[in-house]
């Protein structure tokens, strides 16, 4: 008996030692970033942001490998079915919170098959519409869209990502018919939307804010719950015209699930550094962006909420998958 207990003890000392030696050494050769969207958007933009400032803390290089498809499905799977070793990561936003209800055949489940690592930031949307749209202001907007129901359209960067979602809350809060056109990525909706071919968007402050500045597109609203502080002219879609509307896109790190535990820490100590140093804030705040710092537990009860919030959404808008 004697004997068994000193073995399992030894056992155990030396697994917690592998592991500590494992968090030591790591990383000892490049790091996998998968972006589940295109090139070009807030999580592709953040995600290389990101990565730059881990090789240089780190010693490594963090390397962003976008797979886009299937409303982000395809990236994050091929992240899931990853070695859960710490050198294959996952850039999630509200996208994947969304895709929890929206999408029922996913080859995956986030909190079943991931670890949450870190936040990095979120940002408000703005409602903008084509230059060629006969509305000024969000109530000429709400007004022209409801006397002409299922004749306007907005652009989005595939079912489920919050450039959807918040086209989906926004009709079923201010009580408007207005058509869905998912692209296969943000740029293409993007394009869209300023070559005309689509009426409006929902796009972050971080991409489409100079481009509004610029006239290429008119800003009716904001997201937030306050003005955005790069664009503090636009009204908040709530002040000026659905009350109580709110809408951001947030980004985040995961891991592959059974990912060692002091692996997942020192990426969360990493990872909140840059997110919360001055000059990154400062940056950031000039972009329309906001830092986010929370510890790996903290950071799954926010994925959890999320998740439970989008539930609610999708179900009272009745949004569909689009697939």
């Amino acid at each position: 008996m004697t004997r068994t207990l000193a073995l399992l003890l030894a056992a155990a000392y030396a697994a917690l030692a592998g592991t500590a030696a494992t968090a030591q050494d790591y990383p000892s050769r490049p790091v996998k970033i998968i972006v589940p969207f295109a090139a070009g958007g807030p999580a592709d933009v953040y995600a290389r942001f990101l990565g730059a400032r881990l090789q240089e803390s780190m010693g490594q290089p963090f390397v962003v490998e976008n797979r886009p498809g299937a409303g982000a499905v395809t990236g994050t799977d091929a992240a899931a079915r990853s070695a859960p070793d710490g050198y294959t990561l996952l850039l999630i936003s509200n996208a994947h919170t969304v895709n929890e209800t929206l999408i029922q055949n996913k080859p995956y489940a986030l909190l079943r098959d991931f670890t949450a690592v870190a936040p990095i930031n979120y940002s408000d949307l703005v409602l903008v519409v084509n230059p060629a749209v006969a509305a000024n202001t969000l109530p000429e907007f709400l007004a022209l869209a409801r006397a002409q129901p299922g004749k306007l359209n907005y652009a989005s960067s595939g079912p489920g990502t919050p450039y959807h979602m918040a086209g989906e809350l926004f009709k079923a809060m201010a009580g408007v018919d207005i058509v869905h056109v998912p692209y296969k990525e943000s740029s293409a909706a993007r394009a869209g939307v300023l070559g005309g071919q689509v009426e409006m968007m929902f796009d972050a402050v971080t991409t489409m804010s100079e481009q509004a500045k610029a006239g290429k597109v008119r800003a009716l609203g904001t997201s937030g719950k306050a003005r955005s502080s790069v664009m503090p002219s636009v009204p908040t879609v709530s002040e000026a015209g659905v009350p109580g509307y709110e809408a951001v896109i947030w980004l985040g790190v995961m891991a592959p699930k059974g990912t060692p535990a002091a692996i997942v820490g020192r990426l969360n100590a990493e990872v909140t550094k840059i997110a919360t140093r001055p000059e990154v804030r400062a940056d950031w705040a000039k972009q329309g962006a906001v830092g986010m710092a929370m510890a790996p537990d903290e950071f799954a009860r926010f994925v959890a909420d999320d998740i439970v919030k989008w539930e609610k959404v999708v179900r009272i808008s009745g949004a569909k998958a689009d697939r």
